[in-house]
């Protein structure tokens, strides 16, 4: 059930992001084999860890993992191996996002892009609605993972793949 928690959460996530990705489009400059943003010691919930456990079973045990520096899950031509089955952040990544902090006692909302998407219209003087806010789906697969289990337990990217480098000499 919980699986099915997580699919629904990244359905969500893919229909919001997609009227995100038309509305931006002329400035997008995210394409497959663009990875700036897919660094490495990215962390996941377990539950979305699980989904891709799932899916990408002999991947994670026979494949070997990118380079150490970004993202273990690249191919050779800075494509995402496990794409289908992304983790929400990854979802995300090129968007406009806005997200609120608490500074000296107040809320203030913060906005950022990725360098290579920030012509156009400067992200502090979009409407909220035309930014992803970071917040609410980390909540709800937040309340998935303590619902699958008690720890709120994060998971390296890397740490998925069985394989590990030989020790050195």
């Amino acid at each position: 059930m919980i699986l099915r928690d997580v699919v629904a959460v990244h359905a969500d996530v893919d229909r919001v992001a997609r009227r995100l990705h038309v509305l931006h489009a002329p400035r997008l400059h995210c394409r497959r084999g663009c990875s700036d943003c897919c660094v490495d010691d990215l962390t996941v919930f377990d539950v979305e860890a699980d989904l891709i456990r799932l899916h990408h079973a002999e991947l994670l045990a026979t494949g070997v993992p990118h380079a150490d520096g970004a993202c273990a899950f690249l191919d050779p031509e800075g494509a995402c191996a496990a794409y289908e089955h992304r983790p929400y952040v990854c979802r995300t990544q090129g968007l406009p996002l806005r997200w609120m902090e608490e500074r000296d006692g107040h809320d203030v909302e913060l906005r950022d892009i990725c360098p290579l998407n920030e012509e156009g219209r400067p992200v502090e003087t979009l409407p909220a609605d035309e930014c992803w806010t970071l917040g609410p789906i980390e909540e709800r697969l937040a309340r998935a993972q303590l619902e699958a289990s008690s720890s709120p337990r994060r998971t390296r990217l890397r740490d998925l793949f069985a394989w590990r480098p030989p020790p050195e000499e």
